[in-house]
């Protein structure tokens, strides 16, 4: 009879009487108020933690995605630039490249700076001269049209402008814009800027204010005799298929060439940029996760609190015949549910905020009446996030991970409690 009652009863794991204790462990009193305070902010920490993660690192892809498709999608993934002899041979060269497997577009260009001027206003700009046909296959631009046309582009002398270069010059499509090149017609003088209006007729918006204040496009035959370039071009921009095997095209874009050429591809163009953008996109993901970390330490510190608190408690379900793992397991669910329910609470929150964050950027600065996302600073017009599968279930594996780890060590102090030691002085 004596060994009978000494039995320790099995049950199976997670039984319903853990979870209850859990549950009753987890409510408010006012002799744990204390403890659940701690629960409290742990919640909030993890909740906090892991939707700022998901949210930071949503712009930081946004950023990347936006600005890596404004910039390639204006410039070339590769530059072919010309040695030893200037590029007279640019129509043959560029049909070459254009028959390369992987190559879309190889629009040969005339760029040069020029002085863009209006009676209200002027700025510096960078004249490219282009083919209408290649033009119109930049769908950043050709898909982006605001005022006027592209059609009969190669057939006049009309230019395209951005959108945030004709609002400074205080212009429309149909006005006349005067364009100033340092280097004109050699004169006995010396050499004399070279002064001529054009019609403008287009406008354009992409949406990256770099390129909208200081690009303008002119027909290639246009820019050719504008800044004195008789028969060849400045260089040959190369689009390709996929812009991440851009080592593959090297090769073949060489020897497409058929003459010496030198290769500036899109990473070399852009590397400082993209490389500081990385490297600030790690800091901020290593900071952030701080705060989870912090967060899993003071669920620590609450359990352990909690079971100095139920210590007689233990000891009582121990001489019921509650086995250690049993008194492990109630205390695991205590901690798990504030990191699992933090970490889900989190995931959705941060979720929300980045399928939404352009219109809360735009009601705080409504609110604040201050731009809080500026174009000139930013480059882009609207704040972007960029959901990544992958990285998003990286933050919620780890949020995870870390709170089941922060309840190991107080289940086990729970699981090893002397009952003799906690019901002594009682």
């Amino acid at each position: 009879m004596d060994e009978t009652m000494t039995e320790t009863v099995q049950t199976a794991p997670f039984a319903p009487f853990e979870w209850m204790l859990s549950a009753r462990y987890l409510r408010a009193r006012r002799k744990e108020g204390f403890i659940s305070v701690i629960a409290g902010f742990s919640f909030l920490g993890i909740m906090l933690g892991v939707a700022t993660l998901i949210i930071v690192m949503a712009v930081m892809n946004g950023f990347r995605k936006e600005l890596l498709d404004k910039i390639l999608g204006l410039n070339g993934h590769i530059l072919v630039q010309p040695l030893e002899s200037p590029l007279t041979d640019w129509k043959d060269v560029a049909d070459r490249l254009s028959q390369v497997d992987g190559i879309r577009l190889a629009a040969p260009v005339v760029d040069g700076q020029a002085l863009a001027s209006s009676p209200w206003n002027a700025s510096g700009v960078l004249v490219r001269g282009i083919r209408s046909d290649d033009l119109n296959n930049l769908t950043s631009i050709a898909k982006n049209i605001k005022q006027g046309s592209l059609e009969g582009f190669d057939e006049g002398q009309g230019v395209a402008i951005g959108r945030r270069l004709a609002d400074q010059l205080s212009l429309h499509a149909g006005d006349s814009i005067t364009l100033v090149a340092p280097k004109g017609a050699v004169t006995p003088m010396g050499t004399t800027p070279r002064i001529k209006p054009y019609k403008i007729v287009a406008v354009f918006e992409i949406g990256m204010s770099e390129y909208d204040l200081g690009f303008v496009f002119m027909p290639l035959a246009e820019a050719q005799a504008y800044f004195n370039r008789s028969n060849d071009v400045t260089s040959i921009e190369v689009f390709t298929t996929d812009p991440d095997r851009i080592d593959a095209f090297r090769k073949a874009v060489t020897e497409a060439a058929g003459r010496p050429v030198f290769l500036v591809d899109w990473r070399q163009r852009n590397s400082t940029f993209f490389n500081a953008l990385q490297v600030e996109r790690n800091v901020m993901f290593l900071i952030l996760t701080m705060i989870v970390l912090v967060a899993a330490l003071n669920i620590v510190s609450g359990l352990i609190m909690l079971v100095k608190d139920k210590g007689s408690d233990i000891a009582i379900l121990r001489t019921m015949g509650a086995s250690q793992g049993s008194i492990m397991r109630v205390f695991l669910i205590t901690g798990a549910s504030i990191g699992v329910v933090g970490t889900l609470v989190g995931f959705f929150v941060g979720l929300v905020i980045c399928l939404n964050i352009e219109s809360i950027r735009q009601f705080l600065s409504w609110l604040t009446s201050t731009e809080l996302f500026s174009p000139e600073l930013y480059f882009l017009s609207k704040l972007p996030a960029e959901i990544d599968i992958g990285e998003t279930t990286a933050v919620v594996v780890m949020a995870l991970t870390l709170s089941f780890l922060a309840t190991l060590y107080p289940s086990w102090r729970a699981a090893r409690l002397d009952p003799v030691e906690a019901l002594r002085y009682e």
